[in-house]
């Protein structure tokens, strides 16, 4: 677009999962092809679980990888190796090692749900990410979740008292129950203005393509 102002709001909804690296790659992805088609989007994350039955402990994160998608340890590699360089080009820093862990994520995703009542649920998903692959934090772990949301600029007893009521998991079900049910199976997925839907991170040039797309048609 040639005009210095953006001419409308994209709605971009976002199911995804805090522990998946293409959810961050693709959001970063969707950031830059936004400001190269000079758009604004408003953002809104839905939940999802890779691993919903992972125990506390979670698992170390190459072994998951070999038991769920039968990688060997190079093409584990390489794919980190992928992602490390992805990440860097988008000015994200992944920081896998072996002892690199894979967490439950379900009472992360309560917290994001909580944290859109707040109007702060885009920065606290930001912090999670960067726990999780920058910091390599348990984000399973009250105190981490905890440190996200003050750093999201919300209020962590306040955070500790929704989590501590069990009413968000019920509302968190559902939301996941309605993706689902819409044939949704793997994340990122991106769904913009509730018209085209796109699966995987899909770089910045098609997320462009998509963004004028939906430019073109509110005009």
């Amino acid at each position: 677009m040639s005009s210095s102002e953006p001419t409308s709001i994209v709605q971009v909804d976002i199911v995804s999962d805090v522990v998946c690296p293409w959810c961050i790659v693709g959001f970063l992805q969707l950031k830059q092809a936004l400001k190269n088609e000079n758009a604004v989007a408003r953002i809104r994350w839905h939940p999802f679980e890779l691993n919903p039955a992972l125990g506390a402990e979670g698992q170390n994160l190459r072994d998951h990888i070999a038991e769920k998608y039968g990688s060997t340890p190079e093409q584990s590699q390489q794919a980190r190796d992928r992602l490390t360089a992805l990440g860097a080009e988008l000015g994200f820093e992944f920081n896998f090692t072996a002892d690199s862990r894979i967490y439950n994520t379900f009472a992360a995703h309560q917290l994001l749900d909580w944290a859109e009542t707040q109007g702060r649920q885009h920065p606290l998903k930001l912090a999670l990410f960067e726990a999780y692959f920058t910091r390599q934090l348990d984000v399973s772990a009250a105190e981490v979740l905890l440190g996200a949301v003050q750093i999201a600029g919300l209020d962590p007893e306040a955070a500790r008292s929704a989590l501590a009521s069990g009413g968000l998991a019920s509302r968190v079900r559902e939301k996941q129950q309605f993706w689902t049910s819409r044939g949704i199976s793997g994340v990122p997925t991106m769904v913009f203005d509730g018209k085209f839907i796109l699966s995987g991170a899909q770089g910045t040039e098609t997320y462009g393509q998509v963004l004028q797309r939906c430019l073109n048609e509110e005009a």
